[in-house]
C-alpha cells in the first residue's frame, strides 16, 4: 500500500466561493441525514485541506473508465473505477486493489457477490485534487463520528451515459443504503443530460427531500445510517449527441 503524497474549466468562478462552516454543515447533517452542497461552497471546504490545482487533469481521467461488466443489461451505459484506501488519524493510505462488496440487504441486484472493477489509476489516485477530497471527507465524516479510530473507504469513479430511447441508470438497485456509515456524492461533470434527481428516503420510503447535481463540485453529504438515496434515470437533451454524467463517490465505514 502507499500513503498518499502530495484556471480550472468547469468549475465555480471564485467570485462564487462562499463561506460555510463545517460546524453547521454536521449540524445539518446531523439533524437531516444529508445535504446538498452548491459547487461554490464545496470548493471553499476542499480547498481549504489541500489545492485543486490538476482538475482539469482528474476530471478528464473519466475518459478513462472501463464498463461495469456486473451489469449485463445496462453495463456498456455504466462505466466505472474503484480504490480501497484506509485511515487512522490523519494519514490515508491507498490500499491493494480488492473488491467491492455489498450484502443482499443493502443491494438486492447485485448483493452478495464480490465485485472486481477496474483500479483506479496511481495519477488518479495519487492527485492534488483526490488529496484535498480525502481529506475533507476525513476531517467532516470524522467530526461527526470522533471515536472511530480508523475508517475503511471506498472510492468510485461513476459515467453513466445515455442514448436516445436508453436512459442511464446512476443507480439501477433502486433506493437504496450503501451500507456504510457516510457518502460523499460529488459531480465531476454533466454533458448534455437531463434529470438525474437525487431523492432521500425515511426508512419507510417517505421523501425526505430531492434536488439534482447540475454544477461541477455539486456535492450531497449523506448519512448513510439514517437515510436511503436514489436518483432518477438520465436521458439526452440532445439525441443526436453524446451524453454522460460524471460522479465521484466516496464511502466512509468504520473499521472493525
Amino acid at each position: 500500500m502507499s500513503r498518499l503524497d502530495g484556471a480550472r474549466s468547469g468549475m465555480p468562478a471564485l467570485s462564487n466561493v462562499m463561506s460555510l462552516d463545517p460546524h453547521s454543515l454536521r449540524e445539518d447533517l446531523r439533524r437531516g441525514g444529508f445535504r446538498f452542497v452548491e459547487g461554490g461552497e464545496m470548493r471553499g471546504l476542499l480547498e481549504a485541506f489541500g489545492p485543486l490545482s490538476d482538475w482539469d487533469h482528474f476530471v478528464g481521467s473519466w475518459n478513462n473508465l472501463e464498463p461495469d461488466a456486473y451489469l449485463a443489461n445496462v453495463g456498456l451505459h455504466r462505466r466505472r473505477r474503484h480504490a480501497v484506501f484506509s485511515a487512522d488519524g490523519e494519514a490515508v493510505v491507498l490500499e491493494a486493489h480488492q473488491p467491492h462488496y455489498q450484502s443482499r440487504d443493502y443491494n438486492t441486484l447485485q448483493g452478495g457477490i464480490e465485485r472486481w472493477f477496474a483500479p483506479v489509476l496511481p495519477e488518479v489516485a495519487n492527485s492534488a485534487s483526490l488529496r484535498s477530497i480525502l481529506g475533507f471527507c476525513l476531517a467532516f465524516f470524522g467530526g461527526l463520528a470522533p471515536d472511530v479510530p480508523s475508517w475503511h473507504i471506498e472510492l468510485h469513479q461513476f459515467r453513466i451515459e445515455a442514448r436516445p430511447g436508453e436512459p442511464g441508470q446512476p443507480t439501477p438497485e433502486g433506493v437504496h443504503r450503501d451500507g456504510v456509515d457516510y457518502v460523499l456524492v460529488l459531480l465531476i461533470d454533466r454533458l448534455n443530460i437531463a434529470s438525474g434527481t437525487t431523492t432521500i428516503h425515511a426508512a419507510d420510503g417517505k421523501l425526505l427531500g430531492s434536488f439534482t447535481l447540475t454544477h461541477a463540485l455539486d456535492a450531497a453529504l449523506v448519512d448513510d445510517s439514517r437515510v436511503f438515496h436514489g436518483v432518477t434515470p438520465v436521458e439526452p437533451e440532445d439525441p443526436a449527441e453524446a451524453s454522460h454524467r460524471d460522479v465521484l463517490v466516496v464511502t466512509f465505514r468504520r473499521r472493525s
